[in-house]
């Protein structure tokens, strides 16, 4: 019997592989005893891989030498089969990173997709955790599932629901809200209803008029506070001996990220204007409230 060293050092039938050719390309098999990698480069037998090392570098019959190593779920996502558009890489480091996604978290999310988030998720709240998920489109799922299975092929602590989050959330106290659907803002009552004091929701759209509808809800319904709303850019560099430079190509906007923390409600005489942060006309006091201990002396 092969010692976990062993089989993690080296790849096994059934594992994901990722083929790097000499300029770059990539290639995502699974590993099946007695099949064949075809590419222009040649045929590379699946044996040549199986027990073999991870990272290792690998002859085709044409005569070209190739890197095979383990996908990232980035690669992953990257490649999987997909129905709706996926959220890629740089946008899922930041759900599960604003988000505040822990080990053994109680997560609902909105949307399943093409299961990239999904999997990003049972990662991060790990085997202690859950992840809940609303979805509307019953023909979505199967491809999702086995895209998740991929990367957690023992996922008991994931549960799909085929409902409309819309109309409501049946959990109670959980600890995280995430939302990849197209009107979140119809969604923010049930939310309020459904976290933890102090848990977080954050929304994943591509539109800045999204952004401001769900932000406008958000404020309306007084028990979010702490909203946030990012964008991000993700720019790589060529470096070499002779010169550093960026790349030609950046992944620019991809969507916006919206994050609000479940409080208390404050109540407001009138909705934030955020433009009186910047200087621009008000005096910024908008609490219809003052706090208890205004004015008080020690």
């Amino acid at each position: 019997m092969e010692s976990p060293a062993t089989t993690k050092n080296s790849f096994q039938d059934g594992d994901s592989v990722l083929i790097v050719d000499r300029k770059a390309r990539q290639y995502l098999i699974n590993l099946v005893c007695g099949d064949t990698f075809h590419s222009h480069l040649g045929r590379l037998s699946h044996d040549q891989l199986i027990n073999h090392t991870v990272g290792g570098w690998y002859r085709t019959d044409k005569g070209h030498t190739v890197l095979a190593v383990r996908p990232t779920l980035g690669d992953f996502v990257r490649k999987m089969p997909r129905g709706p558009q996926i959220i890629y890489p740089k946008d899922l480091g930041n759900i599960t990173n604003f988000a505040d996604i822990f080990p053994g978290a109680t997560v609902i999310e909105g949307g399943l997709g093409s299961g990239s988030l999904t999997s990003a998720m049972l990662r991060a709240v790990g085997s202690e955790g859950l992840v809940i998920t609303y979805e509307i489109d019953e023909t979505l799922v199967p491809r999702a599932i086995k895209n998740i299975e991929k990367f957690h092929p023992l996922h008991s602590n994931h549960t799909v629901f085929i409902g409309d989050i819309y109309a409501g959330i049946h959990e109670h106290e959980v600890d995280r809200v995430v939302l990849d659907v197209p009107e979140p803002w119809r969604a923010v009552e049930t939310i309020g209803d459904a976290l933890v004091m102090g848990g977080i929701v954050l929304s994943f759209v591509p539109t800045i008029i999204q952004v401001q509808q769900f932000v406008l809800a958000l404020e309306r319904d007084t028990r979010f506070q702490m909203i946030e709303s990012i964008e991000t850019m993700l720019r790589s560099w060529h470096v070499t001996q002779r010169s550093v430079r960026p790349d030609h190509r950046m992944i620019a906007h991809s969507g916006f990220l919206t994050t609000a923390v479940r409080c208390e409600p404050r109540f407001r005489a009138t909705p934030p204007d955020r433009t009186d942060e910047d200087g621009g006309g008000g005096d910024g006091q908008i609490e219809s409230e003052p706090d208890g201990d205004e004015g008080e002396s020690s």
